[in-house]
């Protein structure tokens, strides 16, 4: 049996571990359930070692082979999303409120299918890491698998990640180098005015108005500070003020979210939205206070990484299988945490004609899991061959 056709069989399994895990969805960190049926499937392959509550709720499994000096992490995310599920499949999440609405089970298991491969498998030289990551949905867990010592406990050379996206087709892959996904940051603009009487408008400063220019202004950031050939978003997503008909406030608050795929970017963004604010606040005499929280950097793919990613691809399922030059991402992903201290590459895999990722109708393919687990496993091989 060839090694395409045993993977094939073990992703057989990922189906119902897949589903079982999108039955019961968990959040953030509190992956008690999720993290448990990881490391009891890791210990159950006869892995060398399983550790577990690595950042909170991590899960990482070393696989060793023959004797060998490189090591690589293989990394997938299994926390959810607080969202309801529409989505009638028997595998329905049972959990109210909760959902695998961005495919972090079919990741999970697909890695599992891997690992299950690689440990029956060993024919390798050196050490594959597993990681098995929680919050990556906002409570950025690899930065915390970072900060328990992950690197530290389980160095390694190389590290790559991988998610689905609806609409490339099963068993396609896209890559690219360089940057793949965007920085995001959160603003929090609060504008102080006058309020009063909304018949006598002369002897208030109406925090509306200022917000209302100042949302026009913010937008001017990437028409007119940001080089066309660059890319930024600056998005005013909420704008809070007032609650009756009869009275100007007294203030108003405006947030948003900033984007970018290179760093100097993102932070000539962050200085614009503080400078643009205050300007036009001070404009009309009024005051404002800006709170502004970097969150993910920028996601960057480093070059030797990326393009064996493209090699792999293409040496199991030929050159149709895979776009070098995918087009980046404005979301973001805390994958970048990783790549800024290990070489590696983050990738996608096709999830067909499903609803898009953080809708409630959203299901992962279950048919992606085979081609994906392929992938992994003849990654880690590529990795840990590769000529240090």
């Amino acid at each position: 049996m060839s090694a395409l056709e045993e993977i094939a069989a073990v992703a057989g399994e990922a189906v119902l571990w897949r589903r079982d895990l999108h039955r019961r969805p968990e959040l953030l960190y509190a992956l008690d359930e999720t993290s448990a049926f990881v490391a009891t499937k890791l210990d159950a392959f006869g892995f060398d070692e399983v550790a577990r509550g690595v950042g909170g709720s991590g899960v990482v499994g070393v696989l060793r082979g023959r004797p060998g000096t490189r090591a690589v992490a293989l990394r997938a995310d299994m926390d959810a999303l607080p969202i309801d599920e529409i989505t009638g499949a028997p595998w329905a999440s049972e959990t109210p409120g909760a959902m695998h609405a961005c495919g972090h089970d079919g990741h999970t298991a697909t890695l599992l299918a891997a690992a299950r491969h690689l440990a029956d498998d060993r024919d390798f030289s050196g050490t594959v890491v597993f990681v098995f990551q929680p919050a990556e949905e906002g409570g950025a867990g690899a930065r915390a698998m970072i900060e328990d010592g992950l690197f530290q406990r389980f160095p390694v050379d190389e590290i790559y990640g991988i998610h689905n996206l609806p609409g490339l087709p099963v068993g396609r892959f896209a890559v690219r180098p360089g940057a793949i996904m965007a920085s995001t940051d959160r603003f929090y603009i609060d504008i102080l005015g006058r309020g009063g009487h909304a018949a006598r408008p002369h002897e208030t400063i109406d925090p509306i108005l200022v917000g209302a220019q100042m949302v026009t202004a913010l937008q001017s950031i990437v028409a007119r500070n940001t080089d066309p050939l660059a890319s930024g978003v600056v998005s005013v997503t909420t704008f809070h003020a007032g609650n009756t008909d009869n009275v100007i406030p007294q203030a108003a608050r405006l947030s948003g979210t900033v984007r970018a795929l290179d760093e100097k970017v993102r932070a000539d963004l962050e200085t614009s939205v503080g400078r643009i604010a205050m300007a036009v606040a001070s404009t009309f005499g009024a005051e404002a206070q800006v709170a502004y929280e970097r969150g993910y950097p920028v996601t960057v793919n480093h070059l030797e990484p990326a393009a064996r990613v493209g090699d792999v691809v293409e040496g199991l399922f030929g050159s149709k299988a895979i776009n070098r030059t995918a087009a980046p991402l404005m979301a973001a992903e805390d994958f970048s945490y990783y790549l800024e201290r290990v070489p590696g590459a983050y990738f996608f895999m096709g999830n067909g004609p499903s609803a898009g990722l953080h809708h409630p109708a959203y299901d992962f393919a279950d048919d992606a899991i085979a081609p994906g687990a392929a992938v992994w496993a003849a990654l880690a091989k590529a990795s840990l061959a590769a000529a240090t």
